[in-house]
């Protein structure tokens, strides 16, 4: 668990590096920003998957897409210290934290 959040940090930290319209204050802000970020997914995301289902089988599930960038939307405005410039700085936020992820924990 203590590594799942230290890769999430390692991704957001990355992610904040190469966007320049993400800012994040500090290394413990980008740790409170996967904290949060970690909840939101496992408590708003299946909900708002559900309510958005139509949409989502018609746009063959980019839809999801959407969701996850309204997500680090809803974190930039919850936690003081980051900030997302605009929904498509969002998207690409959750794009490369995602892919980050991914190969952080291949390698684990």
């Amino acid at each position: 668990m203590i590594l799942k959040l230290l890769i999430s940090t390692v991704s957001v930290i990355v992610a904040a590096y190469i966007l320049p319209s993400v800012h994040i204050a500090s290394y413990s802000i980008a740790l409170i920003v996967a904290i949060v970020l970690g909840l939101l997914n496992m408590l708003l995301k299946p909900i708002l998957v559900l309510l958005t289902l139509p949409i989502n089988i018609l746009s063959l599930g980019l839809f999801t897409f959407i969701i996850n960038a309204l997500l680090v939307l809803l974190a930039s405005s919850l936690i003081n210290g980051f900030s997302v410039d605009s929904l498509l700085s969002a998207l690409l936020f959750s794009l490369i934290t995602s892919l980050t992820a991914s190969f952080l924990n291949s390698l684990s």
